[in-house]
This record gives C-alpha cells, structure tokens and sequence, in this order.
C-alpha cells in the first residue's frame, strides 16, 4: 500500500503538475490583472494633459529647491512640464510591451533546460554530472539575469514618470498655487507617495535577506542530514528517508514561501483612500520584530515537526502503547530519544529568530514533544505503565500530532507551498526497491491528511481569488467613474485645480502599475540567486563529497543531487510562473493598452488648434473606456478559467489518490480534518497581510 500511494502522489506531483499548482495557488496574489485596470486610465489622463498643455502657460520657478529640480527640465514653463510627464509616460507604456514580451519569450525556455538538468541528474557517471549539469544551470542563470535587467529598466521608466509628477506637485506647493484645502489635499498625497516609496524599499531589503536566508536553510539542511543520519537508531531506515524527505520538503518550503512574499502587493497598506495618518499607522503597525523571511523560515520547519510527531504517533496501537517496537535492544535505548533529539535541534534552529507568534507556537510544539519523549522513555525499558497513565500519554501524543498537523497547514497557507509534493529523483529512486518496505504504516493516514491540506488550500485560494476579484470590479467602477467625469469635462471646466487633480490621480494610477514591475524585478533576482547558489554551494559539495559508511544506501551525494534537483525545480516553478503573468500582460497590452500609447503618441505631435486634435483627444477618451471593460472582461474570463482548473485538480486527487486508500475511522478523519481547518482558518494577531 506505501509504494502503491507514493507512486500514485508521484504521478499528481510532476513537474508540469507543481508548476501548475504552483500557479493555482499564487494567482490570487500574482493576478496581474488588477493591477493593469489603472494602466487605461493613466493613457487616458496622459491624454488630458496634452491638451491642458495647450492652456495658458505660466511658470512653477518661484520657491526652486535649493539643489535645484532633480527631474523636472523647464520649471518656467508649466505647458512643458506637462508634456514631459506625457512624454515620460509614452516611453514607459512603449518599453513595458517589448521588454514584457521579451520575458515571454525568455521564460518560455526554462522548463525545456530543467528537463535536461534533470536526466543529467540521473545519471549515474558522476563525472557526467559534474561536466554538464552547471551548462543547464547556467542558462537558467543567464535567462534570469536577462529578464531581471528588462524588467529593472522597465520599472525604472515608471519611476521616472512618478517621479516627475511628484516633484512637478511639489514645485506648484512651493510656488503658492494652492490654498487651503487644497494645499493639505496635495501634501497628504505626496507624503502618502513618499510612505508608498518607503515600504517599496523595505521591500528590497526583504528581497535581500530572502536570498541570504536560503543560502543559510541550503546549508542547515545539509547538515542536519549528516547528524540525523549518524545516530538513526536499528532498523528505521525508512524512517530515515522520511526524516530525509523533510529535511529536503523545509528547504523547498523556504524557497517557495520566499516567493510568495515577492508576491504580496508591495504597498498594499499605501490605499489612496486612507488619510495620510491612516496609511502611516498601518505602515508603522505592520513593523514588529520579525519580519514576513523570519516567519517564513520558522514556518518552514512545520515539515520536520509533523514528521518528527507522526513518528511518536506510530507506537500508539488503539488503546495502548507498541513498548516492544519503542524500545531498541540492541542499542539499550528507546528509539524516541532519536526524535526527542531532533525535536531539541529544531528548537535550537528556532532560537535565532526575533519573538513573534509562529516561534512561540513551534517551539511550544518542539517543548511538548520533548516531554512526551522523556515519558515514554522512563517507561520503555520496563515495557509496561499503568492504565491511567498510558491513557495521559496516548492523549498526549494524539494532540502532538493534531496541534503538529495544525501548525503544518498554516504553514502551507503562508508559505503557498503545495501539500502534495513529489519526492526528489534519487530519493524515489531508492525507495522505489521493492526490497524497501515502510516501517512505519504511516503511509494511508498521511495521504488522507495531505488529501484534506490540497482541498483546503485550494479552497482557500478560490475564496482568495473572489475576494481579489471582488476588489478589482469596486476599483474598475471608481476609475470608470473618474473616465466619465474626465471625459464629460467641458472645455471652459479644465482649470488648473483640474489639472491639479488629474496629476495626482496620474500618479496614483502610474503607482500601482509600477508596483508589479517592482515585483518582477524580485522574482528574476530570487530565480538569479537561487541558481548562483546551487552553482555554488551543492554543485561543488556534491562533487567533493567523500562516501561515508553510513546504514542508509541513500547517502550524502545522492542528498546533494536531491538539493539541486529541487533548486532547480523552483527556479523553473518560478520562471513559470512568470510566464504566465507575462504571458497575460503581452494579451492586454496588445488588446487594450498599445493602440491608446500610439494614439497618445500622436496626440503630443498634432497642432491643438486644429479640430482633428479634439476629435483624436475624445477617441482616445472612448477607447480607455472600452479599454476598461475589456480588462474586467478578461479578469472574469480568467477567474471562471481558474475556478474550473481548482476543480480540476481536487478531482483528479480524488479519483487518483483517494480512491485507492482504504476506509479511515470517523475519528481518524475528524481529527485530520480539525487540524487542517484549525491551519487554514485560525488568524493569527499579526497575520493578515502583516506579514508582508
């Protein structure tokens, strides 16, 4: 039966499989949709500035900075201004098409060279491996390292353009053109600009312990593996390769979790419609001693945990305690002390990170484990307890492994990994012997627990998905509002507290496009880094790694190949999920954004007394209002596209895996299914997008 469902989970955990999962989960998070509905309405407000700018000109040079302007060119003449922000705006719609494409392109290729990282990976000739695999990995790198200079050049455009509008607002403040109300509405957003900014840059500087944190958790792993294996006690080699598999199941954790922060809108908590003290409390509150990469890294160790107690559970036989399987003669000590071990050493790993819930949480887990252990083990060499206490300790453990089991699916809602995971070629190699048999028995009951983590996740995601989806349409029906209002302007009504308005609305809106650049600038760096590691650290560790006598045949090269083989795997995972959003973003810029930017283009060259002037200006007007629609269009088309796929997925588990697991005990599944609505639902003090 253990073969039979590892076979089955690795048929559901292929490649192409976890790559879509892997966009499943995160697209409610990486919906780049949402933030393309502004993208109409900039070109539509770049649109009314060509023709303001026909206006009366006047100048902003009255209270110059010191310094003097840092971006805008013609401070005395307000009209040219206006055209640089259209200029600057025109460029940056132009360059984000090409350069979009371009990583469409680019991270088309991706899984073609995962394909022969891995069939170098599994072959035997080490020599081989050694010779090639760094080419495979290499051009991963050097795709990353392209796409990461696109899309850095891209997000640097609409900087420019932000950039250009705040400081042009800053000079009208400076040059008395505003008064009261206005003057505080104006400064408000521009220090709101300015906290957008900030939480942009704290974003890099998580970006950059991300990369760190992953090559501290490469070499944890590796380590951990080493010492774990050396003291494994007689006859649990199986159980070897289940405390191996985690080792290997908390570093890919890290790695797709720390993607996920890429994910997670950058300046979520800067909304335009809070007040400026609003923005800068929820700014200041979402700080606290440990950041969304620590949380991430504890969270990680959920894999090791749920193991570690699943282990303790297996001598639970109904109503009693299995003393003769606990208690190993040979060695004249209980086989718990090898867990408690690892419970100590996972408690010890914790420490380094600063106070927050998910420590307290996972280490209280670590405590009670290693009490449990310590009472079985006063116990085992004697074979027997009192009824009473055997029955505290049976209830005891079952909690462990509840409370454990809980903690694992908050960790798969955070981190975003998948709870179905396939094993690495080596590893499922080796346990694919038929002389290999499981040890444990735990085989059914953990498949059934994955089952209900996969039903819950994705469930999760949908209701995720509608509440973003929900977000967007009140979005799209306040930027609908400003292109009708803008568009029933009349000529006499364009004044400068109009223009004044339009340019923060410009600004606004060129934000939040600009934010999802800022995001693709992290993914391509963590693909980039995640290969520069693997080339490395485990590349060179595997080729220099001696044979060591060890009871376990899956020894430490084969661990290293395993490593690489999941680096590799979520560079690729990553790389693809990039190649949906770029995918999606090259649909809508053709359909709906590059005829607008040409139009706008033309608008800036036309003389503005002629009429063909206004009637392109009130074409362009009509056109990033169907431009609108047809995004909304598209977003509901793609949400009914994932709503079939999440389905999708659930049943094919089912009829696949579930279908051949025997009947479970109603208390069995009670328990699974608590522990994992426990994981999904319960929210944490800090959690609702503080971790981010």
């Amino acid at each position: 039966m253990a073969f039979q469902v590892a076979k089955t989970t690795q048929n559901l955990t292929t490649a192409e499989e976890m790559r879509n999962q892997t966009k499943l989960v995160m697209q409610p998070y990486a919906n780049w949709e949402e933030y393309l509905t502004p993208a109409p309405l900039s070109i539509a407000i770049l649109g009314e500035l060509v023709f303001i700018s026909s206006k009366e000109d006047f100048s902003i040079n009255k209270n110059p900075p010191k310094d003097g302007y840092q971006h805008i060119r013609y401070p005395d003449s307000f009209r040219a201004c206006l055209m640089q922000v259209c200029n600057s705006g025109w460029w940056a719609f132009n360059e984000a098409h090409k350069n979009m494409d371009q990583i469409r392109l680019h991270t088309m290729t991706v899984p073609d060279y995962m394909k022969t990282a891995v069939k170098i990976l599994f072959q035997g000739n080490d020599e081989v491996v050694e010779a090639h695999l760094p080419d495979q990995l290499e051009n991963i790198r050097v795709i990353a390292d392209d796409c990461l200079t696109l899309a850095t050049s891209t997000e640097k455009r609409f900087t420019d353009v932000i950039n250009i509008i705040q400081e042009l607002l800053e000079a009208c403040v400076n040059a008395e053109h505003f008064y009261g109300e206005e003057l505080e509405v104006i400064k408000k957003k521009l220090e709101e600009n300015k906290l957008r900014k900030q939480s942009s840059e704290e974003a890099v500087k998580r970006s950059e312990k991300a990369i760190q944190s992953m090559e501290t958790e490469l070499e944890a792993a590796k380590e951990n593996y080493s010492n774990a294996l050396d003291s494994l006690p007689s006859g649990w080699s199986m159980v070897g390769m289940d405390l191996v598999e985690s080792l290997s199941n908390s570093f890919s954790a890290v790695v797709t979790g720390l993607t996920s922060i890429v994910t997670q809108p950058v300046i979520q908590m800067c909304n335009a419609t809070k007040t400026i003290s609003e923005t800068y409390q929820d700014v200041k509150s979402k700080h606290s001693s440990a950041d969304g990469v620590d949380k991430i890294n504890i969270y990680s160790k959920s894999a090791e945990i749920v193991m570690c107690a699943e282990i303790i559970q297996q001598f639970v036989q109904k109503n009693d305690i299995d003393w003769k399987s606990l208690y190993d003669q040979k060695k004249k000590t209980p086989k718990t002390d090898f867990v408690k071990d690892q419970f100590i050493r996972i408690n010890r790993g914790l420490e380094r990170f600063p106070e927050c819930k998910p420590k307290n949480h996972a280490q209280e887990l670590c405590e009670e484990a290693i009490n449990i252990c310590e009472d079985l083990a006063v116990y085992a060499p004697d074979g027997k307890c009192e009824e009473a206490k055997t029955k505290e300790m049976i209830q005891k453990i079952r909690k462990l492994t509840e409370s454990a089991r809980a903690f694992d699916s908050k960790s798969k809602d955070v981190t975003k990994s998948p709870s179905l995971t396939p094993k690495p070629p080596m590893m499922f190699k080796e346990e694919s012997n038929p002389e290999k048999k499981s040890a444990s028995g735990r085989a059914s009951e953990n498949a059934r627990f994955r089952i209900e983590q996969s039903r819950a996740q994705l469930n999760k995601t949908r209701e995720t998905y509608e509440k973003s989806v929900e977000n967007m349409e009140k979005n799209q029906k306040e930027l609908t509002e400003i292109l009708i209002s803008m568009r029933n302007c009349e000529i006499k009504e364009i004044d400068f507290n109009t223009t004044i308005q339009m340019l923060v609305k410009g600004m606004d809106a060129m934000g939040r496009v600009k934010e999802q650049w800022e995001k693709m600038v992290r993914f391509f760096q963590m693909v980039s880094s995640i290969v520069k590691i693997s080339l490395s650290k485990p590349l060179k560790d595997f080729a220099s790694t001696s044979e060591k006598t060890q009871s376990l045949s899956y020894n430490a090269k084969l661990f290293s190949k395993d490593l690489l083989y999941n680096q590799a795997f979520q560079a690729s995972n990553i790389a693809s999920l990039v190649h949906m959003i770029s995918a999606t973003y090259t649909e809508v810029s053709e359909k709906y954004l590059m005829d607008r930017v040409s139009s706008l283009g033309k608008l800036m060259t036309m003389d503005k007394e002629k009429p063909e002037f206004e009637k392109e200006r009130l074409q362009l007007q009509n056109s990033c209002d169907k431009a609108q629609k047809g995004i909304l269009c598209l977003v509901l088309k793609n949400k009914q596209e994932f709503e079939k796929k999440t389905k999708s997925r659930l049943e094919k588990i089912d009829k696949e895996l579930l279908a051949i697991l025997p009947k479970a005990a109603p208390q069995e599944m009670k328990s699974i299914q608590a522990a994992v609505e426990s994981g999904f639902n319960k929210q944490e003090e800090e959690e609702e997008a503080g971790y981010y």
